[in-house]
């Protein structure tokens, strides 16, 4: 079976192409290799998966409309799974041209790819953030989340328009995953563990939005890979009755829609307390007030996926953190 990953030198791409390098997949990456973040760690996550004999990577921008199409017809691909995508709240406020290049522009290539070579099930990324300020907890996908606060998190929210539009015209199985605060192991360093981590361990203040009045249903990488990895084989069909569906499948369309966290939220100072044991060193706070775009709390519903797939999450932040730091003494040899 072929399956594309994009985004497979990324966090979580590169950690769902480990997963399922050996279980009788010819595995394609995909990735652009931008320098959004530090581009070594992105080749190291490469170079970690260069013993995989089923995983061939291709240096690939999705936005690239005539190579995206050549990749398609060139393996005729029976799934994918979309991971690829400019990430980063904050970011978006300083460069929001690349967000409606690379996660609409190259949303739609790889919808339309999908479109013409008849992909058996496209399992793609959204967000946590669609939900913006919503005030009612935990969140759950049948919640309004027509008001986002971030220009990311817009793109996000297009996303799952565009594939259940593509879904109902052309018949394409879409599912697509809000992810929940991801963190662990070869993570991203514009994230708060990685960003604490390294701040404590040279002896740098921390920043701590919103005074640190905050909460985040935190995720560790491998509870999501689980998921995710499941929730391949689970592919929505059509609804031949025309009439929406309760809950999860709010479409006749072959459409599905999840959460995937923790499902248990932990207070940003609980957060910073956890990095603190897995250091060994007290964290110097420099608290500072919400920053536009962010939002006060997250916190997952994870009940539909749980149904669906028996996905259940077992790591908890203390030990997330304590995994994480040790992967970074190791990794930067501190």
């Amino acid at each position: 079976m072929k399956l594309l990953i994009t985004g497979i030198a990324g966090f979580i791409g590169h950690a769902v192409a480990k997963k399922l390098s050996g279980r009788g997949y010819q595995i394609i990456g995909i990735d652009n290799l931008n320098d959004y973040y530090d581009v070594s760690l992105k080749q190291s996550r490469l170079d970690d998966l260069a013993s995989c004999d089923d995983i061939t990577f291709r240096k690939l921008d999705l936005s690239d409309r005539d190579g995206m199409a050549d990749l398609f017809a060139e393996y005729g691909f029976d799934r994918v799974i979309h991971l690829a995508a400019q990430a980063g709240v904050r970011y978006s406020l300083d460069n929001p041209h690349v967000y409606a290049d690379t996660n609409l522009v190259g949303h739609l290539n790889v919808l339309e790819g999908c479109r013409h070579y008849s992909v058996g099930h496209l399992v793609y990324a959204s967000s946590s953030s669609v939900y913006g300020i919503n005030d009612k907890v935990p969140f759950a996908t049948c919640d309004n989340v027509d008001h986002p606060i971030s220009l990311y998190a817009a793109t996000k929210k297009a996303n799952e328009l565009m594939s259940h539009t593509y879904s109902h015209l052309y018949g394409i199985p879409t599912t697509g995953l809000r992810f929940f605060t991801v963190y662990g192991p070869w993570g991203r360093p514009d994230m708060a563990m990685f960003k604490f981590t390294k701040a404590i361990l040279e002896g740098r203040p921390i920043d701590v939005y919103n005074h640190g009045d905050m909460s985040r249903d935190f995720t560790y990488i491998d509870d999501i890979v689980e998921g995710v990895v499941r929730i391949l084989d689970v592919v929505p069909g059509r609804n031949d009755t025309g009439t929406a569906k309760e809950a999860l499948f709010t479409s006749s369309a072959p459409y599905a829609l999840y959460n995937i966290g923790n499902g248990s939220p932990v207070s940003l100072m609980d957060f910073v307390r956890a990095v603190e044991a897995a250091t060994g060193r007290k964290a110097e706070c420099n608290f500072m007030p919400m920053q536009p775009g962010d939002v006060p709390r997250t916190f997952a519903d994870t009940e539909a996926l749980f149904e669906a797939t028996g996905y259940q999450p077992k790591v908890g932040v203390e030990e997330g953190a304590r995994r994480f730091v040790d992967w970074y003494l190791e990794y930067y040899r501190t």
